[in-house]
């Protein structure tokens, strides 16, 4: 019972400290799974693999460099509004702190009697005006300052702010410089796809070969689906954000509608997400009923999708029961913060395809399934 025990400990200690290495590679993997029939669609007309797969990750970074450039000018947009947001910010804070006081004043007059309030404002003024007379008959004394050790608190807070910063660059310079390998392993994945797959199934004999035949199939068929699903959901969803804010005349509709289409997918949290960037576009000079608006909308678009357009674009392929989604979701979550919530499903769906063809796993495999 005890050497379980430690192997599912080892196994998540290596997922935790490896997690830079193992997120990277997922995507890797998931981006290749995706391209992969568009490259299986070039050779079909001649084209050798290795200038499919080139072609391929040429034309899906281009589109991405046109997405990053457009995302960007609207970025720059708005950076050069931020003055305006921040006084509108400022202007709701003020009003809500006045909303508030009033709120309290109003709740004060009607819970405390007139007699009581009248007492204790006379007792106040009593005190102010003993105090008053106190601080005139005091005789001045002088004031001795006490200068703590010099340089000892500055120091100690720029060690705390190195440290800090140290901490912070080194974890954008991991993440940088695996994200920079992305399109080098998605290339070499799709390149030598056929090679990879010949070389693992050599790991494999008789029966046991067809069955992990079927397993990545069924993992590649999984991963796609919901990768695949989740993406055509998100630009609809976008497409319908942006065209409905560019009706209400927010501002930056081609920015906004995306962040909030794609963000609407987040499992448990994506209503309140998708709500952020439009509310964030419409703090200027808008009335209460824009925001109103904006709410009833994201909320009814997110219902519909998630409800109606999800079970039949997603759930139809990946077949998880609730509970597992949630558990995996805390699991990876807790191992992997936000890219494991991304990962989450693909890993349970690929496990869960796994388990449905080895035949000593299968009862694992409709446990986590619906």
């Amino acid at each position: 019972m005890a050497m379980p025990v430690v192997a599912v400990g080892v196994i998540i200690a290596i997922l935790y400290f490896g997690r830079v290495f193992f997120i990277t590679s997922l995507i890797a993997i998931t981006i290749a799974f995706i391209l992969e029939p568009f490259v299986a669609l070039l050779m079909r007309i001649r084209f050798p693999r290795s200038l499919a797969a080139f072609v391929v990750c040429s034309l899906t970074l281009l589109v991405l460099y046109v997405m990053g450039l457009g995302a960007g000018t609207q970025l720059a947009a708005i950076y050069q509004d931020l003055p305006v947001y921040g006084q509108r910010i400022g202007d709701i804070v003020d009003g809500i702190r006045q909303k508030v006081a009033a709120t309290e004043e109003r709740t004060y007059q009607l819970v405390v009697p007139a007699r009581q309030r009248q007492a204790e404002q006379d007792r106040l003024k009593a005190e102010a005006a003993a105090a008053k007379s106190r601080k005139s008959s005091r005789t001045p004394q002088p004031i001795v300052v006490v200068q703590a050790p010099p340089g000892a608190a500055p120091e100690e807070r720029s060690s705390l702010i190195g440290d800090f910063i140290s901490t912070r660059l080194s974890s954008f310079y991991q993440f940088f410089l695996m994200a920079s390998f992305i399109p080098f392993l998605v290339y070499f994945m799709l390149s030598w796809r056929d090679h990879i797959n010949r070389s693992f199934l050599q790991f494999f004999h008789g029966e046991d070969r067809m069955v992990a035949t079927r397993s990545l199939q069924g993992i590649a068929d999984m991963v796609r689906a919901f990768v695949v699903g989740n993406f055509l959901l998100g630009l609809l969803l976008a497409s319908v954000s942006s065209t409905m804010f560019g009706l209400m005349r927010l501002p930056y509709p081609l920015l906004v509608g995306p962040l909030s289409g794609f963000l609407s997918l987040v499992p448990y949290v994506g209503l309140p997400l998708a709500m952020v960037p439009p509310l964030f576009a419409a703090l200027g000079p808008n009335q209460v009923s824009t925001y109103v608006l904006v709410v009833v909308f994201v909320a009814l678009l997110h219902l519909i999708a998630l409800n109606l357009l999800y079970p039949k674009i997603v759930g139809s392929r990946v077949h998880l029961n609730p509970l597992v989604v949630t558990f995996s979701l805390m699991l990876w979550g807790f191992l992997w913060d936000a890219p494991g919530l991304l990962l989450a499903i693909p890993l349970t769906a690929g496990l869960k395809a796994v388990c449905d063809n080895v035949h000593g796993l299968r009862p694992i495999g409709k446990f986590l399934g619906d």
